[in-house]
């Protein structure tokens, strides 16, 4: 379906609810994604360290990396959440209020077992994280019905800013409570502001509550079927292929290179956070004033010359922290930036027969790609050196730029 299709029914749903609406909308989609924010870095950034400073190996701790797969494989189960109505009178916004109320559980679950128990945390982790990725799918569902197609950059910035919010409350939130005063108070309190969003739930506006008689059966097969839909699928597989590969190496360069574990986790935290708070924002501006290639091509760019400064540092070619630094932290702001524009064009591909389905398709279609970069990048790393890994990174930027603003004109001059 092309942007243009989409236009009268989306906006159609905005314009009725009116400017209240409208920004009753954004707080919605705010609760919406902070309800899966903060759970995903209690599990992702605040449980690992405390784990291993219970003196966990490394080995069980790597072991955690399974927890990814929900969200990895979620669209294979994403027809059913477009397909199902869980509760009478509600569609989306019952799988909200099922799988936001099974979470808080399972995170109070966590207070009944140590952090050392591995095997038990990897049960409750994954339980956890099939009920987030669950609930991501008809969040993305919702937002993509709901948003006009001039809001969708705003609703994305949004959601760039609830894990940016996530990453302060459910990573370095955790860690202070847990620092402070232990396990099962960090728990429960965790578990009490994960209750919080779930006014979101019932502040939820649907108009597919009751299932249309002609309405075309989600399915996979049905997104296949779409040629607009495949070719947004290739731009979500090259245009983040080369971020994996310096994502997953740009900890242990830092380290390597002697910059202090502190500043490695200022970068990593902090400056990440306010990257995903600002960069957002900017992301939202620069897609309304220019529109989705020119952003593209701009921020693929700047990325490109980021992992080429990488490059030249490791070859010793730039040399000094503050290049280094620069290149860290601007490019952590672009990857925020880079998901708002992708998360827009996602919106604009999918269609409204199954929002989630196709949202969730290509979603999960750029984060394999980039995982698999990271799977990828120590191996390189360790055979031809960190500056042979950086600089084919930037080839590789440079050229998804290419491809993907070739694919955007084209598409473009289609609509």
């Amino acid at each position: 379906m092309s942007p243009r299709a989409a236009l009268p029914a989306a906006a159609a749903g905005t314009a009725a609810t009116g400017a209240i609406g409208r920004w009753r909308l954004f707080v919605v989609l705010a609760g919406l994604y902070l309800a899966q924010s903060i759970p995903s870095y209690l599990l992702v950034a605040a449980i690992p360290p405390i784990m291993r400073e219970q003196g966990v190996s490394r080995t069980a701790i790597g072991m955690l990396s399974v927890l990814m797969l929900p969200l990895v494989l979620k669209f294979l189960w994403a027809p059913y959440v477009d397909r199902f109505r869980p509760i009478s009178g509600l569609h989306r916004a019952g799988w909200v209020l099922i799988t936001q109320s099974l979470t808080v559980l399972a995170i109070a679950a966590f207070a009944l077992i140590a952090p050392t128990d591995v095997w038990a945390f990897l049960a409750l982790g994954m339980a956890l994280a099939l009920f987030i990725s669950t609930q991501d799918i008809a969040t993305d569902g919702y937002a993509t019905r709901r948003l006009a197609p001039e809001d969708r950059p705003f609703g994305n910035a949004i959601q760039g800013g609830a894990v940016a919010l996530g990453v302060v409350i459910g990573g370095t939130g955790s860690l202070v409570i847990y620092h402070h005063f232990g396990w099962q108070p960090m728990i429960w309190t965790m578990a009490a502001l994960s209750l919080l969003p779930l006014a979101s739930a019932f502040a939820m506006r649907e108009d597919d509550v009751t299932p249309a008689p002609s309405a075309p059966r989600a399915s996979l097969k049905a997104f296949f079927a779409r040629p607009e839909a495949r070719e947004v699928l290739v731009i979500a597989l090259v245009y983040r292929a080369s971020e994996g590969l310096v994502k997953a190496m740009e900890g242990p360069y830092l380290v390597d290179r002697g910059v202090p574990l502190d500043i490695v986790g200022y970068l990593s935290g902090g400056a990440a956070a306010t990257a995903g708070l600002i960069g957002s924002g900017v992301a939202a501006f620069l897609m309304v004033r220019l529109g989705t290639a020119p952003v593209l091509t701009l921020l693929g760019t700047l990325r490109t010359v980021c992992f080429a400064l990488f490059a030249l540092h490791a070859f010793d070619i730039v040399t000094g922290w503050t290049a280094l630094f620069g290149a860290a932290a601007f490019q952590t702001l672009i990857r925020y930036m880079e998901i708002v524009a992708l998360y827009s064009l996602f919106m604009a591909a999918s269609s409204r027969d199954q929002p989630g389905t196709d949202f969730t398709i290509l979603a999960c279609a750029q984060l394999v790609v980039y995982l698999a970069g990271s799977f990828v990048a120590g191996a390189i790393a360790d055979r031809l050196g960190y500056g042979t890994l950086f600089a084919l990174a930037a080839l590789l930027s440079l050229a998804a730029v290419v491809d993907t603003r070739r694919r955007l004109e084209a598409r473009a001059a289609r609509a």
